[in-house]
């Protein structure tokens, strides 16, 4: 039976456990977890197994892998409380307040204390990938993470359990697909390129070509002999260490090479899921990927047809140092694929077909917001304000601790000001309603600077602070030791994964959609909501959203025309002339309102107000919204 090693600075990692098969622990993302912690050979984690369905059966533990890593089984009531409010994957620390949740930001999060644990596995690190933002933009905004956080592990595990005997091919895995077909791009592409350039020609002119750069006595005839590796293999496997860099990448190319047009270069292809290096991404899919072709090379290997490229990354991935060692822990057993054929013009004829329409292109926006604004007035939406509650009330600053303060952030003392006129505007609607015993969650709340007021003004409440943004909650949680509040949580997660009920959903300046996921959050639970929102020029279509968002809005205005209100929102900067200011006003207003009849139509009363003063920001709307 595995057993725990205790440890003063362990952290407890909390994975859900659905059942195995073929040594295969479901659900996929804790599989995946998993195979990470064999792959970088990380002991710092106290692993608890959560099985969804209630058992305390401890002979399920023999036959888990990995085999070298710790791991308990406990149930869903003994979760500590925060955790019990998070999707799982999650993190805890020793701290009973500070939680990371979510396959991303649980994974991220290993990899750096592996490499906090032993600074000489760099190769690690580099799993974060250029600049180390590999799976760092949540789902909602990238479609590539949720594409490979949430909808590929989903849909292999409803493909893996589909009773069909000709079940349909995930169209996500075509979507990969596809992916693995675009060329790459990276910061060094056009030397890389260059070389690729360079390696074909010397392929092409056989073994009796005088080496490029030199005389016929210098050329490396075995590299000639013997099909070399593709330039992007060797740079792939250099960055790994595996092998050198190619010692040609260093040199002067020729000069037919060198004043080659960049339009006559070579794409460079995929060696692996992002481009040309090994990810976190590459870990993500790897135990995916594996479960389905098993299944398709089992039971249906006329469908591996479909997928030669992702073939070809499955057997290349099986050559990167550690995976081998770590399938082996995980009971992957790696099957070898025939390989398989296919051109750039050969795509497969039913792909468009089953990744559904692709979205149209929408035309550059010509004009200004008028003829928009107009078509409104014309159904009787204008620009409408509610009144201010309250414009005078103001926090008492000058009594409060320091750290409460946004004065104690990095921000100048003009800004500070700025942010707590803004605080006094949220602070007031949610102080005078909340009760003793409510949940406030702070959304997207970066620094902490709402929720760590709310946690000081209302300690019979408990005040919940979620943000995507590691650095950011960690100082946040600093300035909350330094006042020692006891009545404040820590979530490092996207807003999805937390699934707790609360009272009251607040925002300041939650960027494009993330104010409509935080106003959708509230209602689903029937919270109130009080959201600034910033950022309208980011407002697109995405998996959840549509717009116009409201009913009375979409008898009136189309996708583009709404669009063209977001864009203007977005123009109410101080050193804009004062009439552009004023458009940009009312387009912020009119974009809001929709956002309020949506919620109205959905059971709500909702007040969109400004902000006082309306110098605080050039972002000062407020959306209010009440349950009724």
């Amino acid at each position: 039976m595995k057993g725990i090693k205790e440890s003063p600075s362990e952290e407890c990692l909390y994975l859900d456990f659905s059942h195995q098969i073929e040594g295969c622990i479901y659900p996929l993302h804790t599989a995946v977890t998993l195979f990470l912690l064999s792959y970088c050979d990380c002991q710092v984690f106290k692993v608890c197994l959560v099985p969804t369905k209630e058992s305390k059966d401890i002979s399920l533990l023999e036959s888990i892998p990995p085999q070298d890593v710790q791991i308990c089984l406990i149930s869903r009531l003994e979760l500590p409380p925060i955790v019990q409010n998070c999707h799982l994957p999650a993190v805890m620390e020793k701290s009973d307040n500070f939680c990371r949740a979510g396959l991303a930001v649980v994974l991220r999060h290993i990899i750096q204390k592996s490499y906090e644990a032993d600074p000489s596995k760099k190769e690690i690190l580099e799993l974060l990938g250029f600049k180390k933002t590999c799976l760092k933009a949540c789902a909602e905004v990238s479609q590539w993470t949720r594409l490979c956080e949430l909808t590929i592990p989903l849909a292999i595990e409803n493909f893996l359990r589909e009773s069909d005997p000709n079940p349909t091919v995930p169209a996500e895995l075509l979507q990969l697909e596809k992916k693995l077909s675009e060329p790459v791009r990276v910061h060094n592409d056009d030397k890389l390129r260059r070389q690729k350039l360079k390696q074909q020609k010397v392929a092409k002119s056989g073994p009796n070509l005088a080496w490029e750069g030199g005389n016929a006595s210098q050329k490396p005839t075995e590299a000639l002999d013997f099909p070399p590796r593709s330039v992007e293999l060797q740079v792939a496997f250099s960055k790994l260490g595996v092998e050198e860099e190619p010692g040609a990448l260093a040199g002067r190319e020729p000069p037919h090479i060198r004043k080659a047009r960049a339009t006559d270069l070579p794409a460079l292809e995929h060696m692996f899921a992002e481009g040309l290096y090994f990810t976190l991404t590459d870990i993500v899919l790897l135990p995916c990927i594996h479960q389905f072709l098993v299944t398709i090379y089992k039971k249906f290997s006329e469908k591996l047809m479909k997928f030669p490229l992702l073939a070809a990354w499955y057997q290349r991935v099986q050559e990167v140092p550690r995976v081998k060692r770590a399938a082996l822990q995980c009971g992957i057993h790696f099957l070898h694929l025939p390989e398989l054929l296919s051109t750039p013009n050969e795509q497969h004829p039913k792909l468009a077909e089953a990744l559904g329409p692709e979205e149209p292109n929408e035309p550059s926006f010509l004009g200004g917001p008028r003829p928009t604004m107009t078509k409104l007035m014309e159904k009787g939406i204008g620009v409408t304000f509610s009144p201010h509650p309250c414009p005078t009330w103001t926090v008492d600053w000058n009594t409060l601790p320091a750290a409460v303060s946004p004065k104690e952030g990095k921000m100048s003392s003009d800004r500070a000001l700025r942010k707590q006129q803004q605080l006094n505007n949220l602070v007031y609607v949610v102080s005078s309603q909340a009760k003793s015993g409510d949940r406030i969650v702070d959304f997207c709340s970066g620094g902490g600077h709402v929720g760590i007021v709310l946690a000081h003004l209302l300690p019979m409440c408990q005040i919940i602070l979620i943000e995507n943004k590691e650095l950011s909650l960690i100082r946040a949680k600093k300035r909350s030791d330094e006042l020692s509040l006891s009545n404040i949580w820590f979530i490092q997660a996207n807003m999805e994964y937390f699934t707790g009920m609360f009272n009251f959903g607040v925002a300041l300046h939650a960027c494009g959609v993330a104010t409509d996921m935080v106003i959708e959050h509230c209602i689903s639970v029937r919270a109130t909501f009080v959201t600034c929102p910033c950022c309208y020029g980011f407002i697109q279509r995405t998996s959840k959203f549509n717009f116009p968002k409201s009913e009375q809005f979409k008898e009136v205005l189309s996708y583009k025309e709404h669009m063209i209100l977001c864009r203007f929102a977005d123009q109410t900067a101080l050193q804009l002339p004062a009439p552009r200011r004023l458009i940009g006003k009312q387009c912020m207003c009119l974009v809001d309102l929709d956002r309020a009849r949506a919620a109205e139509e959905r059971g709500y009363s909702v007040q969109v107000i400004s902000m006082e003063p309306e110098s605080c920001s050039p972002k000062n709307n407020m959306i209010v919204g009440v349950p009724m």
